[in-house]
């Protein structure tokens, strides 16, 4: 099904050593009907770990580069640094093994088959129990709500389980280097008219806890880096669209 198409995956990680080999080695084993590697270049950001996860990732075949400063988005921007030349479609995985690896497949169908931007919606699909916390069901809930309402886009999630053709990828300029990434993806692809989809994927409950909704802290900055780009990017194209009457 993908035999065209050379598929990379990005997969940030921070202290995951418990999960991460399974992660590689679940995406690893896809394979297409020939047998050839539906997954052809996986490579880890490891984001400051102060465990094996670097070393459990390198042995489980994937590629691993590292960027001390802490941040979500800065650890996909650096391992994008190392996307293949021959890239055709970007799979962002988490590294907490909280999704299932055979569920990208409809998301690289998608994205081989007309949409820029494919996610994974674990609102659709099955959650597992304990899976999401209360924060993030409401975070997701308020911030797909929030883009409804302004750019009149059906969304139902955030999910980072996600694809995007690279050359979309590089148009739209990612630049979050915290906790509004996967909404800055989002909201970019719809201001540029890309095509964007929304697939079911389950989600079962992660391996370890969450450096995100698992802390008071980070679940406060998650929601401040969220609702903080919706309203930057709000802002940014309403000036551009003002800048654009004035000069008519």
């Amino acid at each position: 099904m993908y035999n065209s198409q050379y598929v990379s995956v990005i997969i940030p990680a921070l202290d995951e050593e418990e999960a991460i080999a399974k992660v590689v080695s679940s995406l690893t084993a896809l394979a297409n009907a020939d047998g050839s590697a539906i997954c052809d270049q996986i490579i880890v950001c490891d984001n400051g770990s102060q465990d094996l996860t670097s070393e459990r990732a390198r042995a489980a075949g994937a590629q691993v580069v590292q960027q001390s400063i802490p941040g979500y988005g800065i650890a996909c921007l650096t391992a994008m640094e190392q996307l293949a030349p021959q890239c055709d479609i970007v799979l962002f995985v988490d590294g907490d093994d909280s999704c299932y690896a055979e569920q990208c497949l409809p998301l690289l169908a998608a994205t081989s088959n007309g949409s820029d931007l494919a996610i994974g919606s674990r609102v659709l699909g099955h959650i597992e129990k304990h899976a999401l916390t209360p924060v993030q069901r409401f975070g997701n809930a308020l911030a797909s709500f929030l883009i409804r309402c302004i750019w009149k886009h059906q969304v139902t999630d955030l999910g980072p389980f996600r694809a995007i053709r690279k050359r979309s990828l590089e148009q739209i300029k990612m630049a979050d280097t915290t906790f509004g990434w996967t909404i800055e993806m989002q909201i970019k692809c719809i201001q540029a008219g890309l095509i964007t989809s929304e697939h079911p994927v389950d989600s079962k409950q992660r391996i370890g806890v969450s450096k995100i909704s698992g802390t008071v802290k980070g679940s406060i900055n998650a929601g401040i880096g969220i609702l903080g780009m919706i309203a930057k990017l709000w802002w940014r194209q309403r000036q551009s669209t003002a800048s654009q009457l004035n000069r008519h």
